[in-house]
């Protein structure tokens, strides 16, 4: 493996139930197969690890952010090819994510789009549901606004597009990024 590859973060931002995860998951194994170091950052995972502490307030998720791009830039300072799918609903937090990592990396916004209603047949946990039936307050795409990025340097259309074939346009992105 590889060392000295500069690290970056890969940061896949979507709606809940976009396929952030899926497709951070299909793409990590074929960066590795590149000689790439690479880590996974994962909302679920994350939120029972590193933020169990925090709900789902405009605040809360603030703050969850906050402590995955500090966690994010570490890794990708240091060579890690950093993946991280997390909803991460408003623009303003995203740009403060890319500032941070760009201190002492690169940033690249994955936006990964579906419309809400694609979302909500995909949705194994019940969310939307719960969240239509008022049982989850502030929940991004129900009571709770998605701003969608206005400059994201890869979007991808996982409503029209097969898992894999995200998959191969992320990786042609970053090959003309010059990071894979």
């Amino acid at each position: 493996m590889s060392c000295d590859r500069k690290g970056y973060t890969l940061w896949f931002t979507g709606l809940p139930c976009a396929g952030k995860t899926t497709l951070a998951d299909a793409l990590a194994p074929k960066l590795r197969e590149r000689g790439q170091n690479v880590e996974r950052l994962d909302g679920d995972i994350v939120r029972k690890e590193l933020t169990k502490d925090l709900g789902f307030s405009h605040e809360d998720r603030d703050t969850n952010i906050d402590r995955v791009t500090f966690v994010g830039k570490l890794l990708s300072r240091n060579g890690v090819a950093v993946l991280s799918s997390f909803v991460s609903p408003y623009r303003a937090k995203r740009q403060q994510c890319r500032e941070k990592v760009e201190e002492d990396s690169i940033f690249v916004e994955v936006f990964v789009k579906c419309p809400v209603a694609v979302c909500e047949e995909r949705d194994v946990k019940g969310m939307y549901a719960k969240a239509h039936a008022g049982v989850i307050k502030e929940f991004t795409g129900v009571d709770d606004p998605y701003e969608e990025p206005e400059n994201a340097e890869i979007v991808v259309d996982t409503d029209r597009e097969t898992v894999e074939e995200s998959a191969a346009h992320v990786l042609g992105e970053l090959e003309k990024l010059g990071l894979a």
